[in-house]
């Protein structure tokens, strides 16, 4: 047994579990999220989606933004098939959780949303709920 789990077991067995516990946030199949860049940010509906492995961002957004530069490139299978993209380090906000991290750049101009959000941030302590909708309230304030 590791150092790790006999150490998490100790600290269950004295009753220190909310130390183990951490904060959990609840996010719908799309999310309100701001992307900041360099002098300025934006906020937009994001897909959240589980199949995707890493996060992608229109390029035109990224260029809109200027957010760079290409860190690396990445190859990536997607309905397209494979192909190499570019990686960007990308400093975003969901909810009241801000992150920096990888986003592979993407011709997305023909769908629907122009950022997605893959399972390296949701394994971050989110939860998904089907039924939770922030995008009726997002509509409404605009």
């Amino acid at each position: 047994m590791s150092k790790k789990i006999r150490k998490t077991i100790r600290t269950i067995r004295k009753g220190k579990t909310k130390k183990l516990v951490k904060r959990k946030s609840v996010v719908g199949f799309t999310e309100k999220v701001v992307i900041y860049g360099p002098n300025k940010k934006k906020e937009l509906m994001a897909r959240i989606d589980t199949g995707a492995a890493k996060n992608s961002i229109d390029v035109k957004l990224a260029a809109e933004l200027k957010l760079g530069p290409i860190i690396k490139t990445k190859r990536v299978r997607s309905a397209e098939g494979l192909s190499e993209r570019p990686l960007i380090k990308v400093a975003l906000k969901i909810g009241d959780r801000k992150f920096k991290t990888l986003f592979n750049l993407a011709d997305r101009t023909k769908l629907r949303y122009k950022v997605l959000i893959g399972r390296n941030i949701l394994k971050q302590n989110f939860v998904i709920d089907p039924n939770y909708n922030i995008n009726k309230k997002y509509k409404q304030q605009k």
